[in-house]
This record gives C-alpha cells, structure tokens and sequence, in this order.
C-alpha cells in the first residue's frame, strides 16, 4: 500500500523537504502489513503538516503551517505530485484541513489564531475563495449558568440531576470527565477573596469559600508552561457530519462548534461546552452518529450526540487511561474499521491507549495502554488490522498488529525511518 506523510520540515525545526511517500508492503497490495519503506519526498512544501484528500480526484491538500496557507497539489505519478493553483491564505499556524464529501468545499482549522476558514473547491479541486467565520467566544469569561437552556447543547443543558447541584455548588465532577466551571463568576470570587481578607482569621471562616472553588478550578486544569493554558482561541480541527454540518475544535476554549455551510459562505449553528482546560483537539465519527472528542490537555475522550432536535449535546467523558502520567498530551483519536475500539495517541508517555466503544456508540470503556513503539506520536492510522504511528521526534513511521479479539496493538511488527512525520494519509490506487 502507498500513504502520504505530512511533515514539517526545516521552517519548524523538522528533517523533512515536504510531503513523503510510503509504502507498506507491495504498492499494489490492499494491506498493510508488510515491510515498511520510505520512498522520498513526493512533492516539496514548507511544512505540510496536515495532508487531505479529495474525494473523488487525485489531489492532497495540505495545510503550510507556518506559512498560514492550504496548498493543493495534483498527482502526476506512483510517488509524485504537482502544485494545484497557489497556496490560499488561511490563518496563523493553519493545522487541519477537511474536505466535504461532494468534494465542494474544504474547511481549515488554525491554532495559532482561533480561525475556521470556508474555501471553496472547483471542479479541478482548486481552492480559492476562503471566508473566515465568526470568532469564537470563551464560555467561561463570564458567569456560566448550569441550569439556562441554551438550545446550544452546553454544559447547562448536559447536566442535571446531582451533577446540577454540584455545579450549583461550585464545581461538578463527572466520572472520567475531570472538573468544570461553575456558576460562580469572578467578580463573585473576587468579593469572597477581598471580604475574608477585611474579616480577619477571627470572622474570615464564615465567609463563603466562592474564591476556593474558582482556585480549585484553575488548579484542575493542566500546567501548560508552567501555569494553567492561556485562554486563546485555537482552531483545531474539523469533521464533516453526515447532514451537510460541520463540526469544528477550539483547544483554547474548550468547544466544538457546529456549522452550516453556504455556497458562499459559513454560520455558526451550536456549541458544546467541555470541561474547562480539557482541550479538545481531534474527533472521529463513529458509525453510530455519536462524536467522540480527544482532548489534548485532559487526556479524556468526550461523547457527543445530536438530539431529535438536530442540537449536539455531551453525553459524558472518560479517561483515554487511567495510566497515564503528568505531563502527557493526547494527540490523534482513531477507530477501528467496524466501530468497536477507538485508539488514543498520548505524548510524553509515548503510548496508544485502547477503548472499547459500547451500548449503541454512546459509552467508552478502556481497554489497555501499550507503547506505541516511537517518540512523540503525533499521528496514527487503522489499516485493517494494522496500525501505522507516525513518530514526529523520532522520525521513524511504525506498525502495530492489532489482535482481533481485544483490539490491543501488539510489538512493532515493522519500521522505517521518515523525516519528522506529523500525519499519515492512504493513498489513492
């Protein structure tokens, strides 16, 4: 089998000269368990860090990303491709496209400044014409109300019961899902803060602890440069659904958006809040319509579902694993061909944590953590019964046996050496 390698190459401190060719096995092969090799580079390009396919012609997108541009480039060969029109301007740090299944529009996320970007696609697959959506909002700038009905599918929508009165409380805690926001607002804290402070160690205990339960939220969320993650807007990826919508992560603010797009133009249609400092970064869509969520900073794996309404709400949230250490980042979410397990690529540990998917695709339950046979894996691939990592920092591609029973990736079956790879993409035939 053939794949594309995104990568980054020397503007970001990687090895590589742009897209790379690999194949696994006999070109013409459909699996890809055999040998491993890395062809060379197929097409040069400034740090394609995100490479996708259109779907009916042969030609690969990929996002520069620190070019903050989206590139088309047409195949002309078994390992070779051409540019496709100019590269179209994006965002700051431009890091996952998507392509719509009628091969119409592409969306393109940028973390480095909050942007979702509409292109258009001509009938050559050319991009042009991006428009820029609305920026997002932080959810949790302001007071949040547990119990407000929305029609957004946000946190007051998706808890009630004694996970409401917690909230009221202060803080909820859901099973694998870490700790939220409550409806308790800064300047609430902030009054409980400066009032403890005039009452003094003799009458400051019965101040009530609103300032505590804002602390306690702040240390809950993961250290990121040595504090909790700056409150930014950062795109991240996005998935088209099966109605024509578009689901999209902010890591920055802890949301999925959806959206309709227009043939000019892209508006807002939902929001599903998660759990403050979780970081949302990729999705896949199960067979069942349920949204399963990898959130970078949390390590936890969100379940989303739309309602009779249309409206998507968060259904709940487990840990990738509980093995995990400080320090960890999740990175890639796959599934495997049938459904049945989801695979968690988590850096620092350098591991793939399994889950399997149960009830009708709306709970998780995880299986195992094994090493995921590189460092820093920052993309993986189900292929059949292998699973292919790209190891960024050590630049290496691997497979994995995945055991059909259990689904759990076994020993590295083979490897190759790649310059800096950042995602894998199947090529066409």
């Amino acid at each position: 089998m053939r794949f594309w390698l995104g990568s980054y190459t020397s503007d970001a401190g990687g090895r590589a000269a742009g897209i790379g060719a690999l194949r696994a096995g006999e070109p013409d092969v459909a699996s890809a368990g055999g040998p491993l090799s890395f062809v060379g580079t197929a097409a040069a390009a400034a740090s394609p860090s995100w490479l996708a396919q259109h779907p009916t012609l042969d030609v690969v997108y990929a996002t520069l990303e620190h070019r903050g541009q989206v590139a088309a480039f047409r195949r002309t060969g078994l390992d070779s491709f051409v540019p496709l029109g100019a590269p179209v301007d994006a965002g700051e740090a431009v890091c996952h496209a998507a392509v719509a299944p009628d091969g119409r529009t592409l969306v393109a996320s940028c973390w480095g400044d909050g942007r979702v970007v509409r292109m258009s696609l001509d009938a050559a697959g050319t991009p042009a014409a991006p428009v820029i959506a609305a920026a997002a909002a932080d959810p949790f700038a302001g007071p949040v109300d547990p119990f407000a009905t929305t029609g957004d599918g946000s946190a007051g929508e998706s808890f009630g019961g004694a996970e409401g009165a917690a909230l009221a409380a202060g803080l909820f805690t859901v099973p694998g899902m870490g700790v939220g926001p409550s409806a308790l607002d800064a300047e609430l804290a902030a009054a409980s803060r400066a009032l403890r402070a005039a009452a003094g160690d003799e009458y400051g205990h019965l101040v009530p602890e609103y300032d505590l339960a804002e602390d306690a939220v702040a240390e809950a969320a993961p250290p990121v440069a040595g504090g909790v993650p700056e409150r930014v807007s950062r795109a991240h990826a996005a998935v088209y659904l099966p109605d024509g919508r578009v689901a999209t992560t902010d890591l920055g603010f802890d949301l999925v958006r959806f959206w309709r797009i227009g043939s000019t133009g892209i508006r807002i249609d939902g929001e599903v809040v998660l759990p403050r400092g979780s970081g949302p970064r990729h999705m896949v869509l199960h067979p069942s319509g349920h949204l399963h969520v990898l959130a970078e900073y949390s390590r936890e794996i969100f379940t989303l579902a739309a309602g009779p309404d249309g409206r998507w709400r968060l259904l709940g949230g487990i840990a990738a694993s509980a093995l995990t250490m400080d320090g960890d980042t999740g990175a890639e979410l796959a599934r495997s061909h049938d459904g049945q397990f989801l695979y968690a690529g988590i850096r620092g540990s350098d591991t793939i944590a399994t889950l399997r998917v149960r009830g009708e695709g709306d709970r998780l339950e995880a299986v195992a953590l094994v090493d995921a046979g590189v460092t820093w894996p920052r993309h993986h691939l189900v292929s059949r019964d292998i699973l292919l990592v790209a190891g960024e920092r050590s630049d290496d591609v691997v497979s994995l046996t995945l055991d059909i029973r259990t689904g759990v990736p076994g020993r590295v079956r083979s490897r190759t050496e790649a310059p800096s790879p950042t995602r894998i993409l199947p090529a066409r035939r």
